[in-house]
């Protein structure tokens, strides 16, 4: 048996997040009210009992993960194909900077267009990516137990659509993930089904982004 239930869970706040600025596979790491966060999300993580622990390798991604690793014992697996989506020349920049110089291209991707980001990945391409990744890591949990994923807003986002078999004109309709907040997707014989989303541990609404 693969593992029954997957949980998603985006990284703690960063310095980016708090200034509006697109990170994408930029390597930011997070700001403290961030690691406040994720330590009290791990508290909740931990009474679901994982059996495995997969992250991205961006710092703010592995720093997350440490955190349940604090809690639990378990070793967090690094996978570069949980990035975040590779943003191109927007990363780095807020989103006025953006507006001022890409004016189509991000009233596009506010849209929900399927538009290649700054250059780099397309929202499908990125889905398609950190999807496969979750199921590959699913496969290898026995037992019908839990694996925790941590990673990032938009490429969480992105995999939950896909193994849930939505079609990303969705994106717009779906609210992004919050800081430290996760999703639970439970296996059922035709596939996945979303048990829960956007939960948060007690007092998580401070200084969110998302």
């Amino acid at each position: 048996m693969p593992a029954a239930t997957v949980v998603l869970w985006r990284h703690g706040r960063t310095p980016y997040n708090q200034q509006r600025r697109f990170q994408g596979q930029l390597d930011v790491p997070l700001d403290s009210l961030g690691e406040r966060q994720v330590r009290a999300a791990a508290v909740e993580l931990a009474l679901l009992e994982p059996a495995a622990l997969v992250a991205s390798d961006l710092s703010r991604a592995v720093a997350t993960a440490a955190a349940l690793t604090a809690r639990t014992g378990l070793v967090a697996r690094l996978d570069p194909a949980l990035r975040e989506v590779d943003a191109g020349e927007w990363q780095g920049l807020a989103h006025d900077e953006i507006t001022a110089r890409w004016p189509e291209d991000y009233a596009a991707w506010r849209r929900g267009d399927d538009v290649r980001i700054g250059g780099g990945e397309k929202r499908s391409e990125m889905a398609e990516r950190t999807a496969a990744a979750v199921e590959r890591h699913a496969a290898e949990v026995a037992d019908g137990a839990t694996l925790v994923v941590a990673a990032h807003g938009a490429a969480l986002k992105g995999a939950l659509l896909r193994l849930l078999g939505l079609d990303l004109t969705a994106w717009t309709a779906v609210s992004g993930f919050r800081n430290a907040h996760w999703a639970v997707l439970r296996r059922r014989s035709q596939g996945w089904a979303l048990e829960e989303y956007n939960v948060g541990p007690p007092g998580a609404g401070e200084g969110v982004e998302g």
